[in-house]
Order: C-alpha cells, then sequence, then structure tokens
C-alpha cells in the first residue's frame, strides 16, 4: 500500500482515495478531494493559500529540513521477501514515527516560547494607550500617588437593604463627596 501525498496541499492520499490527474506528458498529479484539484485546476498557487502545507512551511509554522522526511522517499525499486528484512523495517518505522513527532514537539515549543511575554506586553501597551477609560481607583497616576505615601480613600461599597426596585438616592456634591438624599419624592398631605 502506497500513501502518496496530495500535489496541492501535501496531506497523505491513500489507495482508492481523492483524484488522480494524469496530464499528456504523462506526469500524473494526485489530489485528495476536490477543493485541492479545483484549485489547481484554476492553476492557484499553494504557497498564497495558509490551509496548504507548503504555505505553513514557508511561513516558519511547520518544520521545513528534517531528516526523517528522507525515510519517506519514494523507492521505485522492488526488492526480493525478506522477513528479517520486513521486520527491521517496521520498527523502524515506528521509531523514525516517533523521532519526527519529538521534533515537532520540540519546534513547536520552541516556535511558541516567548509568545506568553509578547501578549503581556502587548495588553500593558494597550492598558497603557486606553488609560481613560479605566476606573480612577485602577489609573497609574492615582497608583503613583498611593506609592509616595499620599492617601487616597478605598471606596467602600454598602450593600443595599432595600429589596427590589427601589434604591436610595444619592447626591454627589461639588467637593466630591455623597450626600444622602432624605425626601421620597413623594407628596405625602
Amino acid at each position: 500500500m502506497r500513501v502518496e501525498a496530495c500535489h496541492f496541499c501535501s496531506r497523505p492520499t491513500y489507495p482508492s482515495k481523492g483524484i488522480t490527474y494524469v496530464r499528456n506528458d504523462s506526469k500524473s498529479f494526485r489530489f485528495c478531494r476536490s477543493k485541492c484539484h479545483k484549485n489547481f485546476k484554476m492553476k492557484r498557487q499553494p504557497r498564497k493559500l495558509k490551509w496548504t502545507k507548503t504555505h505553513r512551511m514557508q511561513a516558519g509554522k511547520e518544520m521545513l529540513v528534517d531528516s526523517t522526511a528522507q525515510f519517506a522517499a519514494r523507492r521505485n525499486v522492488p526488492e526480493k521477501y525478506n522477513r528479517d528484512l520486513m521486520g527491521h523495517t517496521i520498527e523502524a518505522m515506528e521509531r523514525i514515527g516517533e523521532i519526527r513527532e519529538r521534533r515537532e514537539r520540540a519546534f513547536y515549543k520552541k516556535r511558541l516560547a516567548g509568545k506568553e511575554e509578547r501578549e503581556l506586553e502587548e495588553d500593558r501597551k494597550l492598558v497603557a494607550e486606553n488609560e481613560h477609560l479605566l476606573p480612577r481607583h485602577l489609573r497609574s497616576g492615582e497608583q503613583h500617588e498611593t506609592e509616595a505615601g499620599e492617601s487616597v480613600a478605598p471606596q467602600t461599597t454598602q450593600k443595599s437593604k432595600v429589596f427590589g426596585g427601589e434604591r436610595r438616592r444619592l447626591k454627589a456634591r461639588v467637593d466630591g463627596g455623597v450626600e444622602m438624599d432624605n425626601d421620597n419624592d413623594m407628596d405625602m398631605d
């Protein structure tokens, strides 16, 4: 059983699956699905489509050079069956798969190594640019005042004992204080 790679997206194409297109110069192209075949007929470049293996390799998201890829090279020379050789080959195939997986994991870890720090730096930059949208007690100016020793009174919120839609009215004073409003806005005769 020969598993070939799709000519367009490099996905594995198994026997009896996909589409095989043979050109007049007897060059054959194997496609894993109709999507790849249509894109090939439209003369699209796999490098420019983000879902293809070629684009991922070019963008640095997939491993480009790996010695394990040489073992997957196509060999058209038939060999005489040898039971020992067959056993060693199957063991080697499993081992090669393990090695490739380990290398890919290491590659991805290395590629994503500084991602958390970069995201944290971007978040800090975003907060610094939009600081005016933050509540006063969270702004950096207020934090610097508290670090310098000046006391900023913490805002305490008291839970209202009133249920339902009723709330006590608060009046904001010019000096920054809050005053309770005692009149209920109701006419009591």
